[in-house]
Formats: structure tokens, sequence, C-alpha cells
């Protein structure tokens, strides 16, 4: 009976132990965005992170090689890995390319914009000249699909006839900026901000995609939102 009863327990804890050692890299990455966003790639610590997760300095290491490593891993667990889903959306979306234009962008805040990972592109914008080939990988693996996304979005309504043809490298752009306005001025604006100037996310994005479409969309077909 008692070996039984020891037998059970070192099993349990075997598997809590091994529940724990799985959970590690998901709690490390989730430690890592906070930190990175709330004091940047420079000033953010190995051991803080470790730390703020509940582990060793050396069980960090164990999953991630160095700290630039562990950046890499935050970005693409929280925003380029997602790029293939995004394309899956776009091919499967059945309604009109002012729609799709319109959905895209307040996904976008959904799943990006309103949440911790915004504030990697604050951080690539300011840290970006000291780190190099932090820079480029961001470029790769972020900025470049997010670029090509949105071509696409805006090269399917010339496609279909619903967009006039533009110049689609600063048409891009034009999507982009106020994104990018949200990114940086929400954490930066928002809190200090009284009551009656308080800007309202899913309204300003929908005021600008109606701006948007106005430039957009062809005067000799019916404007679709």
């Amino acid at each position: 009976m008692i070996s039984k009863l020891l037998s059970d327990t070192c099993a349990t804890v075997r598997t809590k132990h091994a529940r724990r050692k799985e959970a590690r890299p998901g709690e490390l990455l989730a430690a890592a965005l906070e930190l990175f966003v709330e004091k940047g790639f420079a000033a953010t610590k190995a051991e803080e992170v470790a730390r703020r997760a509940g582990v060793s300095k050396g069980t960090l290491f164990l999953y991630f090689a160095s700290k630039e490593e562990l950046f890499k891993a935050v970005v693409r667990e929280n925003i380029a890995e997602r790029f293939p889903q995004w394309n899956a959306e776009l091919e499967a979306y059945s309604g009109s390319s002012a729609e799709l234009l319109r959905y895209s962008m307040q996904q976008w805040w959904a799943r990006v914009g309103s949440t911790k990972a915004a504030g990697l592109a604050k951080l690539m914008m300011s840290e970006a000249s000291n780190f190099p080939d932090l820079a480029a990988f961001y470029q790769r693996e972020v900025i470049q699909p997010g670029h090509e996304l949105i071509r696409r979005i805006l090269q399917r309504g010339v496609d279909k006839g619903e967009f006039r043809g533009i110049d689609m490298q600063y048409g891009v752009y034009i999507v982009l900026a106020p994104m990018i306005f949200m990114m940086t001025w929400q954490p930066a604006m928002g809190a200090s901000l009284s009551p009656n100037d308080t800007l309202d996310p899913q309204k300003y994005l929908d005021a600008q995609v109606d701006a948007l479409l106005l430039g957009l969309c062809r005067t000799d077909r019916p404007h679709t939102t």
C-alpha cells in the first residue's frame, strides 16, 4: 500500500513537472513581450524576463540561445507566424474588396493593434538603428509580408474593377498610415486625454476606411461599404 502511494505521488510529481516544462517557452515569451514593450530591447535584461516568468536565467537559455533569439521568437509568436492564416483568409474572402479592406483593418486592430504586440512596432522604430540585425529580421518577417498582404488586397480591388488603378507602393503606405498612428499614439497619448477627447479606435479606423474608399473606389460603379 505504501509503495503504491509513493509510486502514485512520484507519477503525479513527474506529470506536473512535465506540464510545467512544456509551459515554460510560452511563459517566457509572454514575459519577454511585456518587458520588451515596457522597457525596450536594450534595457530589458534576460534575468528580468526569467524572473517575471518564474524561472531561472539558466532555464531561459535552455530554450533561447540569446536575448536576440528570444526577441525573434516573440515577434514570430505574436505577428510573423500569423501571416499564413491571414493570407488564407484573404484567399477565402468572398465579399467586395471594399468590405475586405474594412474587415482587414478592423481585424488587425482586434488581433494586433489592441494587444501588447502592437508595442513591437514602436520598439523597432526607436531602436532599429542600434540593432541593425534585428531591424533586418523585422523587415523580412513582418514589414515585407505585411506590405505584400495589403498590396494583394488593393490589387484584388483593381483586378475586379472595384478600385481604380493606383501606385501600389504608395497605396500600401496610405493603408498603413492610420494603423501605425494608432500603434504609436494610443500608448503615448491615450491615457492623458480628457473624456471628451478620447479616440475610439474602431470609429477612427472606420472613418479612415471611408476616406480611403472615397479615393480608391471607381466612380462608375456602386460604392460598397
